[in-house]
This record gives structure tokens, sequence and C-alpha cells, in this order.
């Protein structure tokens, strides 16, 4: 069968997973690789949310829910919202979401026809683009420059606001730089009148600075969050979206038809862990500074140039063009010769070429082997 549509055959590979998938194939053959290519926490889920997983499935709570999610979850996400940036969000505003793909799909479904524009930044979250695809509509992609700290410039944005435009996507901290969106830019983003998708996955990890919610700034915003990244619960597939009420009824149409709802169990899991796990957090974050510290001094040390240290998420953007001009190309000879898993910046758009993407989501003592096979290797193409 061949495809027809002209949407998917524009959509792209996720490039980290054709990595990942690589690497998976050469440790069956036995041959140790070192994962930083890989945006997934490396540690186990906290205690009190495994008890909760094993006491739903006692329970036999394993039944579909309310197909916006279980009203005590969206409940306890209200008051996380009320607690960690002062705001108010009406419980009847949240959908529960299988992961925060999905909510990103329900958003753009929910903003785009066919021709719509959506803006979004170069570089960025790869998957975005192809999200924007799937709703039949079009990306339009901002740059982001080094020299300005890979953040957004309004004026840019400014400039790709035509009739068409539905929506404006930040991501903060940012995949794949780690960068913290600064206050400023959220309040005049959020005065353009334009419709902001705000994903705020990585809110929690933190190292400098305080990461703020476009909820502080306008009603007019879709929240995408999760529990995958904050909580190290990217198995349990958990994720929410915040809306205007207005846009409610017809989001919960897309999730029935679509999705029906999170899963259950997973759902009593998210309970446990904004009720529970605060302290689990914390630890996780002093860990993750710790390898960010380790990993920004062994990469400046190679000759790798970064000009934007991460303030937030679990990556490292790094300048590799010391080394190479084809980042792919660059990806895949550090796996073959260093067995080290790296993302080719060009995965996250046109202005991330040249660039590599290290995750510090792995233990410190594979970090430590990984930075010395890269060095090594690097040494033997001087």
């Amino acid at each position: 069968m061949r495809t027809t549509n002209p949407q998917v055959e524009q959509m792209t590979s996720f490039i980290v997973m054709d990595v990942l998938e690589k690497a998976n194939e050469m440790q069956k053959q036995g041959i140790s690789i070192i994962h930083l290519e890989v945006g997934e926490p490396d540690f186990d889920m906290p205690e009190c949310v495994a008890k909760a997983v094993k006491s739903a499935l006692d329970k036999h709570k394993t039944h579909y829910t309310h197909s916006l999610g279980d009203p005590e979850l969206r409940n306890e996400i209200s008051r996380f919202y009320q607690k960690e940036y002062g705001v108010t969000v009406d419980p009847e505003c949240i959908i529960v979401t299988s992961g925060s793909s999905p909510a990103i799909l329900l958003a753009l479904m929910l903003l785009c026809k066919p021709e719509s524009e959506v803006i979004m930044s170069n570089p960025g979250y790869a998957c975005y683009r192809n999200f924007t695809l799937a709703a039949h509509a079009n990306p339009v992609l901002v740059p982001l420059r080094a020299a300005n700290g890979f953040q957004y410039d309004i004026e840019d944005i400014k400039k790709c606001i035509t009739p068409l435009t539905r929506a404006v996507i930040i991501n903060s901290p940012m995949n794949p730089t780690g960068t913290l969106v600064e206050e400023d830019f959220l309040k005049e983003v959020a005065s353009l009148g334009v419709p902001v998708i705000s994903d705020e996955i990585y809110h929690g990890l933190v190292y400098e600075g305080r990461a703020r919610s476009i909820l502080e700034f306008t009603d007019n915003a879709i929240v995408l969050n999760g529990f995958s990244k904050r909580f190290a619960m990217t198995g349990l597939r958990l994720g929410y979206m915040i809306a205007p009420k207005e846009c409610i009824r017809s989001l919960q149409k897309l999730q029935q038809n679509l999705f029906i709802c999170a899963p259950s169990i997973s759902q009593h899991a998210g309970i446990a862990a904004l009720t529970e796990a605060e302290e689990d957090v914390r630890k996780m974050k002093e860990i993750y500074n710790e390898r960010r510290l380790y990993m920004i001094s062994r990469l400046k040390e190679m000759g790798f140039k970064i000009e934007v240290e991460p303030k937030g998420a679990f990556y490292i953007f790094a300048d590799a063009r010391k080394f190479t001009k084809d980042s792919y190309k660059f990806a895949f000879e550090i796996l073959e010769n260093a067995h080290v898993g790296v993302t080719p910046g060009v995965d996250f758009g046109t202005a991330g070429e040249g660039y590599i993407r290290f995750s510090y989501a792995n233990s410190l003592e594979n970090i430590k082997e990984g930075m010395n096979r890269l060095e090594t290797y690097l040494q033997t193409l001087k």
C-alpha cells in the first residue's frame, strides 16, 4: 500500500529514535553502548507512585475513567498549579491524557483547519512540526540564535503572524537547549492576541532561575504538561492539558473518540505523585544538576562550544562545528566508533545543524565513561 496523504509524506522521522534503535541493535550484538541520546529519566518512579500502582491493581481499578480524567486527579492538578504558580485553574478545564503527546495533537486539532499556520521555534522539539502536519496545518519556523541565548525574538514572531495563524508554540525549559524562557517574553507573547500553546513538561527540572507558566500572564492559552519528566513516569503515559472553558466540550469530544480516556491505573499513580513525591523530585533534581555541571565542563574541555548553558530539562546543546558540518553523519559516527548514543542537532530543525544534543538523563558513572569514549574518538579525528 502506498501512502497518498501529502501531510504524512512531509513528515520527518524522529531521528533520536533512529539513533536509539541502531544503538539497541548494537547492544544485541554484545557491544556496550552509553546512551546520551534519549530524553528519558534513568530513575525509577518514586516508591509512593509504585505503591499507588500496586494498590490500584489490587483494588481492580482497571476500568474506564471519566473522559476528562479522574476528578480527584484533576483536583490535584488544579491545586498544584495554585501552589506552584499562584494561578486558579478550574478542574473542569483540565483534560488528562495518555502522555503529553496526545495533548499536543488534541490542541492542534482543535485550533487548526487545512492551511492554518502554527508558529514554532527552529531549533525546537522535532515532533511539533509533525503534529502540526498531522492536523493538516503548516508549521512556520522562527529561528533562534545562540547569540541571543536561544531565546525567541518577539519581533520575529510578529513578522510571522498572518490571518492564517492559529497558535504559537512555546516550550520552557526548552528541548533541545535547556533554555528557560524569560518572563518579559511571556508577557509579550501573551499580548499578541494569538492562542499560545505552552509546553511545560520540563517544569520542576530547573537548576537556575524559575519556570513561569503562561497562565500567569494570559487565559488565551493551552498548557501541556505531564508526569514523564518531573516524576520519572514515562512508561505510565500520563499527561494533561489545561484549556479555556469554552474549548473543553470540543476537546472532550476529540478525547472520547480518539483515546476514550487516559489509563486508569496511571491516573491513580498521578495522584500519588502530586501529593507525595515532592522530596523524590528534589533529590532527582540535585543529581541532574551534578551531572549537568560535570558534562558541561567535560564537553568544553574537548572543544565543544556551549554558547548557552542549560538552566533546565536534562540536555546540553553543544556546537560541534569544530568537528563536523553534518550533525546527522557525525552522530552515527560517534555511535559506531565511540559506542556513545547522541542526537544530531538537525533533528530539531535546520537551525540545529552543526550541533549535538547530549542528554544527562543517565548515571554520572555512565556519563563519565561516555565522555571518556567520546574524547578518545575525537583525538583520532585530530
